[in-house]
This record gives structure tokens, C-alpha cells and sequence, in this order.
């Protein structure tokens, strides 16, 4: 039978496994399981030449349980419900494991942004913002950059919303640039989060970081913070990376420094000079220590699973590993961290930038990153201790702290009305 790679209805499975392993009463896990609110909506947005195109566009509420929602806002041309849906799924477990006071959201535009121009962005942006509004706030449901967004496209956002709403409540979004309220830290916080998370699952491993094969897939801002924390404070060899163009393989070393100038010029580093040049998919299989999956969701799957050749699989993407992959890498014997754990660090500053919007009082990098640091350290080793309390893998132990953790609140509040 064909492997589903619907991503929401892989969320739904793996809540259903944990559900059972926990024996976890169905009433609750049917409340786990639904999307509180789904919206949908279309953009019609003025282009530069005078015509007008309509966008579709996405907000899923999925559990105000814990908190207001929170989850990112992405463009991208394969933006669907069901992943908008999945997505939101996964920030309610990541928040619960992260131990934050939020539920999980998320929302999308279907759109290349690639081929929109600065101002036809803006006003995309804005639209979004204006279509939305009643689902948004700061005690409500909190957007971020995600694909293909970043700070800028906060701005445009948090602006409209206040302008709309006659507030200055900056901690609607988070993701913003720093003179907007934003936080220091942000920008890197999801590929330092995986950088400690990395660490904390090799400790527990008995697998040395310096001078460990790392490979890269992904090297977009997570990707690429990510590969340079872990070789330059980890001292990890970096001998693959890839972007959208392909990837680059070099067993002796690639140079991170040039790769990361190669990004910022030019938005790409399918022109670095040296290595051996080949597919996202083949550097997937190349036999490394550390395989960091930074791209986009279900690119390690049955069909190419059984050809990893990995110890430490750490997932910096959300969702890159299907149901069918996590049992073939089990049974391979890869230790791999899951996304609602590794890449929780962005959430975590976001969580951190909406404290210093609330308290209108703003910390130091410093204080951020160590901060980050003790969360992180924190979070993975309970899913470890977890995991070998139930004698399981780390995603299941992630699940299952988050989904007790969700599931207690649903409990207490009971179902109103």
C-alpha cells in the first residue's frame, strides 16, 4: 500500500498511537485530535500592473487550551488546509513540551512569493492581516514568520493590525524587527534551539560532537544558523548542505564562512566552488553522524528510509519524517529528535519577545540565548528520561508529555458550554 503523506492525517495518526500507549480516555483525544477553528478566505490583492489576482489564504486555530494560540504565517505556492491544519497540530504538542503558555495555530498563503514584487508582498501582507483581524490578538492568536516570511512581513502585519484595531499592542505578532518590539535573538533562535537540542541527544548517545559528519538539508535561515552553530561552537564537520538548486558534498569539510557569504549575496549556494554537486535526495542518503532535515515536510519517507545512513537525526523542518520512516529509522537504530522538540526555539523567543511586549521591558542577547539554552537543555532531556521510562522513541515520549500535559488543562476546564 501506498505510504499517506497527507500530513494532517499523519499528525492525527501519531496522536492516535500515543492516545493508545497512554490509554488515554477517547473523549479527550477526540478534543486532541479537532482543529478549534479553521478559517479560510480570499485575498484579492491589486498587482503592479493594474490587474488583480486572488489569493487563498489559511488561519487554524488548533487548541487555545493552554494559552492564546501561536504559529507562524507562510507563502508558499503549495500551501494547503490540510498542512495549515497539521502544522497547527504540531504547535500545540511543541508548545505543551516547551512548557509555554500558548495553544497551537498556524496560517498560510497559497503564493510563490518569488514572484511578487516588494510592494505586491506589502499589500498580500496586509490583506492577510485585514482578512483575519477577529482571529488575531495578543490574547488570541499570535503570528510569526515562517516559509518564506520574516520580520519585514511582521512589520507590514503588526502595523496593519494596530492601525485597524487603534492599539499599539505590538505583542499581536512576534518575528518582529527589533526597533518594532522585536526580540533579540529571534532571528536564530529555531537553529540554535536545534544546536542544543543536538547536543543534549548526543550526550545521552555517547556520540562526540567535535568532529562529528554533519549534513545539512535545508540551508535557508534555520538550516543555515543550525550548520554554523554546530561547527563552530559544537566543532561538527560539515561535509553536506542543500538548497532548493541541489545540494553540495565535500567528505573533507565544506567551508561554512564562504557557504553562509554564498547566501547572503546571492540567496543561494548551488555556486559554491568545490565539493561534489548532486541532488537534495541523494545528500539525504550520504552516510553521516548528525542528518539535520531543515526544508520542508515528508522528505524522508518508506520509500528512501532504509538508505539513511545516520546516527543522530535531528529535524529541523516541521514534519520532515513520515509514520512509515519513523519505524524503519527505529528499527535501523537511528536516535532521532523530533520537530515539536528540536526546532521548538523559535516559539520559545517568540514566547520571550511577547513577554518583553507585555512587560514593555526588553533583555539583553545574552539573557535570550541563556535562557533559550536552559529550555532547551531542560525539555530534551525530559523527553530522554521520558522515552526510557516507557522504553520508546523520542517522538512518541514528546507526544506523550505534551498530550497529557494538553489534555490535564481540557480536564480541569471542562467543556463549556
Amino acid at each position: 500500500m501506498a505510504e499517506n503523506l497527507n500530513p494532517f492525517e499523519n499528525m492525527i495518526k501519531q496522536v492516535d498511537k500515543v492516545a493508545g500507549m497512554l490509554k488515554m480516555d477517547k473523549n479527550l483525544v477526540a478534543c486532541l485530535k479537532a482543529p478549534k477553528k479553521t478559517v479560510i478566505a480570499s485575498l484579492p490583492v491589486k498587482m503592479d500592473d493594474g490587474s488583480v489576482q486572488v489569493f487563498e489564504a489559511y488561519r487554524v486555530l488548533h487548541s487555545d487550551a493552554m494559552g492564546p494560540g501561536k504559529g507562524g504565517v507562510r507563502f508558499h505556492q503549495n500551501v494547503n488546509l490540510d498542512e495549515v491544519k497539521a502544522l497547527s497540530g504540531w504547535m500545540t504538542w511543541k508548545c505543551a513540551i516547551a512548557g509555554i503558555p500558548y495553544g497551537g495555530a498556524k496560517g498560510g498563503v497559497t503564493v510563490d512569493p518569488t514572484k511578487l514584487s516588494e510592494s505586491e508582498l506589502e499589500r498580500l501582507s496586509r490583506r492577510y492581516v485585514y482578512a483575519m483581524i477577529e482571529e488575531l490578538g495578543h490574547e488570541k492568536d499570535i503570528p510569526a514568520p515562517d516559509v518564506n516570511t520574516n520580520g519585514q512581513i511582521m512589520g507590514w502585519m503588526v502595523d496593519t493590525y494596530c492601525q485597524l484595531k487603534g492599539t499599539s499592542q505590538r505583542g499581536s505578532f512576534t518575528g518582529k524587527p527589533i526597533n518594532l518590539g522585536g526580540s533579540l535573538g529571534r532571528p536564530e533562535a529555531t537553529g540554535r534551539g536545534v544546536r542544543f537540542a543536538a547536543e543534549v541527544a548526543a550526550k545521552n548517545m555517547g556520540l562526540e560532537m567535535k568532529g562529528a559528519r554533519l549534513i545539512v538539508q535545508g540551508f535557508g535561515n534555520v538550516g543555515s544558523i543550525t550548520a554554523k552553530l554546530m561547527v563552530k561552537e559544537c566543532g561538527c564537520k560539515l561535509i553536506g548542505v542543500s538548497d532548493v538548486f541541489g545540494a553540495i558534498y565535500d567528505e573533507n569539510g565544506l567551508d561554512i564562512d564562504k557557504l553562509l557569504e554564498l547566501a547572503a549575496k546571492e540567496r543561494t549556494i548551488k555556486n559554491y566552488v568545490g565539493g561534489k554537486k548532486m541532488s537534495n535526495e541523494e545528500i539525504l542518503e550520504k552516510e553521516c553522524d548528525i542528518l539535520v532535515p531543515a526544508a520542508l515536510e515528508n522528505v524522508i519517507t518508506g520509500k528512501n528510509a532504509n538508505n539513511i545512513k545516520t546516527k543522530l537525526l535531528v529535524e529541523a523542518a516541521n514534519g520532515p519524517t513520515t509514520p512509515d520512516a519513523d519505524k524503519i529509522l527505529s528499527d535501523k537504530g537511528v536516535v532521532l529528535v523530533p520537530d515539536v522538540l528540536a526546532n521548538a526555539g523559535g516559539v520559545i523567543v517568540s514566547y520571550f519577545e511577547w513577554v518583553q511586549n507585555m512587560d514593555h521591558y526588553y533583555w539583553t542577547e545574552e539573557k535570550v540565548n541563556n535562557e533559550l539554552r536552559e529550555k532547551m537543555f531542560h525539555n530534551a532531556q525530559a523527553v530522554i528520561d521520558m522515552a526510557k521510562k516507557h522504553k520508546t522513541d523520542l517522538r512518541n515520549a514528546g507526544y506523550m508529555i505534551a498530550m497529557e500535559r494538553v489534555a490535564d488543562v481540557i480536564k480541569i476546564r471542562g467543556i463549556f458550554p
